[in-house]
């Protein structure tokens, strides 16, 4: 009986062996990517349009971002990542977030600090990143807006980019009606739904109908705009971590290329805020 439990057992180790051998290897976690476009609520008037936002730094207005906080919370960051220049970009850590105490927040009403600061000071994190990258001297512009422009007012285009511009106008218009009765929570629900991204995308898109043969500014410009955004998420691919959960809080024209390039790079996976963010 001995022999034969013996032989049998020879018999398996082998097949056992061969079985752990051929087991694959586990890779290494995904990292988790929210890209949450939103409005600038500090109304620096940067942009080539921009809305009027109402203050945020009322209690009202307060309890809704606690309320926005509160939902992403619940996605469980382990790094946040704001629309920032870092000067050491060796570590790309935002400088001015360990400074940050929640008194900042009635006072300063910039989405960085209202949006991004609160969710990593609520879940205790220390990595506050900042990713951005803005035009540099001796270098051509990010946004060469001027030079489509330029094209459609000698080319007989100025009325239908006029058109164009008059439509992001009246989009801002709506953004600033709903702020009466609408939460932070719905407005960047709205913001961030993939129906609104395609919209935003397609006004860039369109500016490459301005130009022909050699003098292409509209395409010039969405080459210049997507190497912006490139820079930017090259920054993000230097911090992230194996198994992160990273909160991106950035303008909302960065969406659509900072979303696809989330999608298509291998070991990213793109979280939609929508999950997370409240109704109320």
């Amino acid at each position: 009986m001995l022999k034969a439990l013996a032989a049998l057992a020879a018999l398996l180790l082998p097949t056992a062996a061969l079985a752990q051998a051929a087991a694959p290897e586990r890779g290494p976690e995904p990292v988790q990517v929210m890209v949450l476009g939103t409005y600038h609520m500090s109304n620096p008037g940067q942009d080539l349009h921009n809305a009027r936002i109402d203050p945020v730094t009322t209690p009202e207005k307060q309890a809704e971002l606690e309320a926005v906080a509160e939902a992403l919370a619940r996605f469980r960051p382990t790094a946040v990542a704001v629309e920032r220049i870092a000067p050491d970009q060796s570590t790309l850590l935002d400088p001015r977030y360990p400074a940050f105490t929640p008194a900042d927040l009635l006072t300063n009403p910039d989405e960085r600090v209202q949006v991004g600061y609160r969710l990593a000071h609520r879940l205790g994190l220390e990595r506050v990143y900042a990713i951005d990258e803005q035009d540099r001297e001796g270098q051509p512009s990010y946004f060469p807006f001027e030079d489509v422009q330029r094209w459609a007012e000698t080319h007989g285009g100025g009325e239908r980019l006029g058109a164009m511009h008059g439509e992001i106008a009246a989009m801002l218009t709506d953004l600033e009606r709903r702020q009466a009765t609408e939460t932070a929570s719905q407005l960047l629900a709205g913001i961030n739904a993939p129906e609104r991204i395609r919209w935003d995308q397609g006004f860039y898109a369109r500016l490459m109908t301005f130009g022909a043969g050699d003098d292409q500014p509209g395409a010039v410009l969405n080459a210049r705009w997507y190497a912006r955004n490139a820079q930017i998420f090259a920054r993000l691919l230097q911090v992230a971590r194996p198994g992160d959960r990273i909160v991106v809080v950035y303008g909302s024209g960065h969406n659509y290329w900072l979303r696809q390039m989330v999608q298509t790079m291998p070991g990213f996976v793109l979280v939609e805020p929508s999950e997370y963010l409240v109704a109320n």
